[in-house]
């Protein structure tokens, strides 16, 4: 607590970064629609406008597009056309995440 403070203010840049980079990406895809909570490094973007279920869109994601995403019905019936997403790592990962959603459902 008492030591360098400097890599904090590194940390919450690329959070922030990060952030940005997963709300401005999912918002361009087909079906899709984020709001960003403010302090959280997971993204619970609605997918109701693709026509699946939460479930269908986590096995299709998985299977059609290699990205892993956690239905939203796993933390209650209320989540029901959501999916959870972690952005905690690369934004070359972020990035290819966001590409592979892009080709397999489209952009707006």
């Amino acid at each position: 607590l008492n030591g360098p403070q400097e890599s904090i203010g590194e940390m919450v840049r690329a959070w922030d970064r990060r952030r940005k980079l997963v709300t401005d990406g999912l918002n361009t895809i087909a079906g899709i629609v984020y709001t960003p909570a403010e302090g959280a490094f997971y993204a619970f973007p609605d997918i109701r406008g693709t026509g699946m279920n939460s479930m269908e869109f986590a096995d299709k994601a998985l299977t059609e597009a290699d990205v892993a995403v956690v239905p939203g019905n796993a933390f209650g019936d209320a989540s029901e056309g959501f999916v959870r997403m972690s952005f905690a790592t690369s934004d070359e990962i972020l990035q290819k995440m966001i590409d592979r959603l892009s080709n397999w459902l489209g952009t707006r």
